[in-house]
């Protein structure tokens, strides 16, 4: 059982009023009884409404130095008036904690971790280096040095491609550029690469790996003081959103001992510290689990790995920061998380299914947002989250600086797909 003692302060960078991972981590302390205070984006946020939020805070702003983001975690540490457990919850706030850990040593309880680490195995440029020395298969991965090279690397990788931005948290707001997407044409790659210019990220173009039945994956955890995996575990994708390069939409924990012996390899290598949400999708070509990326933060799924003890990664990081024993854990495979807004028919079905009474072999699920404890979020959800997609679909109908520029350059035929192609291939 968690003793309640230390206050806890969750913060994110990213103003997505959206993110379904904060309130995961919301209601999993709040229902231990621990007193929650959130450093986020409060306006039309679902998750200000939880009941389980003792404070919202004034976030830092999106890019904000690390001595900015060290300026309002203090003004937040004052309020909160006593030391409390620290949990960034996306990757700009996780890197700029690392940074200061010492400046936050007193103020706040964080695990010990080498210094740069998370900026390390955060930035996507990295992950081919990291994943040699693990001996753990990556994508075949370009990073070319001026738009020729980007244009060109389309037809080595072969289409559609996946683009990425290596440290995706300097990407600036509004410019349109997403951390991940998929291209199918070496004028978008080159396109890409101009838009990036003084972003503070490189473009990256990594070979496609087709997505199917049991190809995506991830692993959830959290590394002890001394080193030892905890909660988590190994989850399949079943559903994403957006279709074949996107975030989890359905989630089904399904233990894969193989997974589990890469991933202690690569986090016993590293000598990291805290949790951490990694990607893998399989090679159909070789048959190997490929690291597509390593978050050093909880993924926003990471309640999935609730386990049978009630405990997750934010639960085992409070615990042990706080000099509490870690409960043994209890596996529950099968058990499935739903994220309503991104999987509305699935979310429907399963709704359904939890009002009838439970039969036996039934799955365990959680959902996002719904919660019958915790109702104001889902309700919040419902009816702002229509308002936010409208937004965004008018927002990408407008045309862009970037569409209406004429371009004389046309790739040949070899590095050319059609919006048909590449729909059939997400």
């Amino acid at each position: 059982m968690l003793d309640p003692c230390v206050p806890v302060v969750l913060l994110r960078i990213d103003p997505n009023p959206f993110h379904h991972g904060t309130l995961g981590a919301v209601r999993s302390l709040g229902r231990c009884g621990a007193e929650v205070h959130v450093a986020a984006e409060a306006g039309g946020s679902p998750v200000a409404r939880s009941r389980f939020v003792s404070q919202m805070h004034t976030p830092p702003a999106p890019g904000a130095t690390p001595g900015e983001v060290g300026r309002v975690l203090w003004r937040t540490a004052a309020r909160v008036a006593r030391p409390a457990v620290l949990i960034p919850m996306d990757d700009a706030g996780a890197i700029a904690v690392s940074e200061l850990r010492e400046e936050l040593t007193g103020t706040f309880l964080l695990p010990e971790q080498p210094r740069h680490l998370a900026e390390r195995v955060a930035d996507k440029a990295r992950l081919p280096e990291l994943c040699r020395a693990a001996g753990i298969g990556h994508p075949v991965t370009v990073q070319p040095r001026d738009e020729h090279e980007a244009y060109r690397a389309v037809a080595e990788l072969g289409l559609p491609a996946v683009a990425k931005w290596s440290r995706p948290w300097l990407l600036p707001q509004g410019s349109g550029l997403r951390s991940t997407c998929l291209i199918g044409s070496a004028e978008e790659a080159r396109d890409l690469y101009r838009r990036g210019l003084g972003t503070g990220g490189e473009l990256l173009l990594q070979k496609y790996l087709a997505a199917g039945r049991d190809s995506d994956w991830f692993f959830h955890g959290y590394v002890d003081r001394a080193g030892r995996l905890h909660a988590g575990g190994a989850g399949s994708k079943r559903q994403a959103w957006p279709r074949g390069a996107g975030l989890t939409a359905v989630g089904r924990w399904a233990p894969l001992p193989e997974l589990q012996a890469m991933v202690e390899r690569l986090v016993e290598g590293l000598e990291y510290r805290g949790i951490f949400d990694i990607d893998f999708r399989v090679d159909a070509e070789t048959g190997r689990y490929c690291l597509l990326d390593f978050n050093p933060r909880p993924g926003a799924q990471f309640r999935l790995f609730a386990d049978g003890n009630g405990l997750d990664v934010v639960r085992a990081q409070y615990l042990d920061l706080t000099h509490q024993p870690l409960p043994a854990g209890r596996a529950l495979p099968g058990r499935t998380f739903v994220v309503e807004n991104y999987a509305p028919l699935t979310a429907l079905k399963s709704l359904v299914t939890s009002a009838l009474p439970a039969q036996r072999g039934s799955e365990a699920r959680e959902f996002a947002w719904h919660a019958r404890d915790d109702p104001s979020p889902a309700w919040g959800m419902a009816t702002e989250w229509p308002q936010h997609a409208a937004r965004r679909l008018l927002r990408r109908a407008r045309p862009t600086a970037a569409d209406a520029r004429p371009d004389a350059t046309h790739p040949p035929a070899a590095v050319r797909t059609t919006a048909a192609e590449r729909k059939a291939n997400c």
